[in-house]
């Protein structure tokens, strides 16, 4: 990627994606199935359905939590991230990102960047911080500020279904994801990070899942299951730990790309942690849309 493509936003849209991923999955869904009700001592005892609707209620009333795990997808990007997120309504929070592989980290170090970012989500935009590189290119200003609205404009079909992720995926959209995958099952009791919890497992078939969720048009969704395929993306793995108070504590989800594998671990803790954030000041952020229109017109 040359360093124009850099300033252009590449890095930061592929940041808006780790924290989709973060947060939820590539959608979520009623799911089907029955089983027996979840009792008040656990998940252990229950049907893999029932016990995951517990799973859900609870992961989805405890609105925040603390998030820090490891994305790789094929040979674009190795990242690592830490910070804390809200639910309550749509995301809100703050996370650390830092760049250790794949060529987005080539491209931040030719830009000058160490390939750390810092990030914060609200309820109407996505803001990126590439430290004094950025500013370096930006008029000294620090901070990209991208619209959810913008995003079906800046990435088609596939940016549609990204908008409604960021304003709308939570943790507990992983669960719903293994509800709708049709194949749930508990694999049994392991540890995480030294904590008891119950692991469950499915395959989710990406197209349809997001058919489910996704408010798209007819249109919309024609040209990003065309996406999907493009990207050589078919199904999706997806793996979560529960603790004994039915909260996740853990997500795995891995699959293919065209690129090469991708794959994403997310550890979850201190629920309930307070995790408000405030938008950067207007003096230090610039608008992507505005950036681009500005370059567009230099180059």
């Amino acid at each position: 990627m040359s360093t124009s493509g850099f300033r252009r936003g590449g890095v930061a849209l592929t940041a808006v994606a780790v924290i989709a991923g973060a947060a939820g999955c590539q959608g979520g869904g009623s799911g089907s199935g029955g089983g027996t009700k979840a009792g008040s001592g656990g998940v252990a005892a229950v049907s893999p359905i029932a016990a995951l609707r517990t799973v859900e209620q609870k992961t989805s009333g405890a609105h925040s939590a603390k998030v820090d795990g490891t994305m790789v997808m094929g040979s674009a990007m190795t990242v690592t991230m830490n910070g804390a997120l809200d639910w309550a309504d749509g995301i809100t929070g703050a996370m650390e990102m830092k760049y250790t592989g794949g060529t987005m980290a080539d491209a931040m170090k030719k830009a000058g960047g160490n390939g750390a970012m810092k990030a914060r989500y609200l309820s109407d935009a996505y803001y990126a911080n590439l430290g004094d590189a950025l500013a370096a290119q930006t008029g000294g200003k620090h901070w990209i500020r991208y619209g959810y609205a913008d995003l079906s404009k800046l990435m088609g079909a596939s940016g549609d279904v990204m908008k409604d992720q960021m304003q709308n995926a939570t943790p507990d959209k992983g669960v719903k994801a293994l509800l709708a995958s049709g194949d749930v099952k508990k694999v049994g009791e392991e540890k995480v990070r030294g904590v008891s919890a119950t692991h469950y497992s499915g395959t989710v078939d990406v197209a349809k899942l997001t058919e489910k969720n996704a408010a798209l048009s007819a249109d919309q969704l024609k040209a990003f299951k065309e996406q999907l395929g493009k990207a050589g993306i078919t199904t999706e793995k997806v793996d979560i730990w529960v603790d004994k108070n039915d909260l996740l504590v853990k997500k795995s989800e891995s699959g293919q790309l065209k690129t090469g594998a991708f794959n994403s671990t997310v550890f979850y803790s201190d629920y309930g942690t307070a995790a408000s954030v405030e938008a950067p000041p207007a003096a230090d952020t610039v608008d992507f849309t505005k950036l681009m229109k500005r370059q567009a017109g230099a180059s």
